[in-house]
């Protein structure tokens, strides 16, 4: 083999690496929050979306609601409650509110994040309006709901004993500065 094909063979090799490492840091995004919300790690509670709660135990956690806005965005964002205690496996709603303080059209999207962490794994959301777009008119106000359930494993698990209260907490960024999940 010539030193010319070689090279050409070796110029070829390393395109195909370079752009395979180029699609990987595009998926790398996704599939992380994909892993995330599949295990709870990094504090992310699982989404799995039109899931049926187990149903309740008879046992009660206390959910606390946090809420957070970005220095960037002019709005307002709060839970209509800051606590809810909830039975463990029972299908939970609750409420937030976010209002556009500004005098034009603004969207925005959510993050979220479950503390303690190693509760996060049995926070299971049936419904979010996380990592959606959300466009508020000048002043308007949007009422936001989540459908979760606490999985009754959570009672098994020895790193959650001494837990009694799971924060559920949100920040709301502009859109063209939302961050990854995970």
């Amino acid at each position: 083999m010539s030193a010319a094909s070689r090279n050409l063979r070796t110029g070829i090799i390393a395109g195909l690496v370079a752009c395979f490492m180029v699609g990987m840091g595009f998926a790398a995004v996704p599939l992380y929050r994909m892993f995330c919300q599949q295990t709870g790690f990094g504090g992310t509670a699982r989404i799995e979306e039109g899931a049926k709660a187990p149903g309740d135990t008879g046992k009660i956690v206390t959910v606390r609601f946090d809420a957070n806005v970005s220095d960037k965005l002019n709005w307002t964002f709060e839970p209509e409650q800051k606590t809810q205690r909830v039975a463990i496996g029972a299908r939970q709603l609750a409420f937030f509110d976010a209002t556009n303080l500004s005098d034009k059209p603004v969207t925005g999207s959510a993050a979220f994040n479950i503390s303690p962490d190693q509760s996060a794994q049995y926070f299971v959301k049936v419904q979010c309006f996380c990592f959606t777009k959300q466009t508020l008119q000048p002043g308007e106000t949007q009422r936001m709901p989540v459908v979760f359930y606490v999985d009754p494993a959570f009672l098994k698990d020895p790193t959650d004993a001494d837990v009694s209260e799971i924060t559920l907490s949100y920040t709301f960024y502009p859109v063209d500065q939302a961050p990854t999940q995970g």
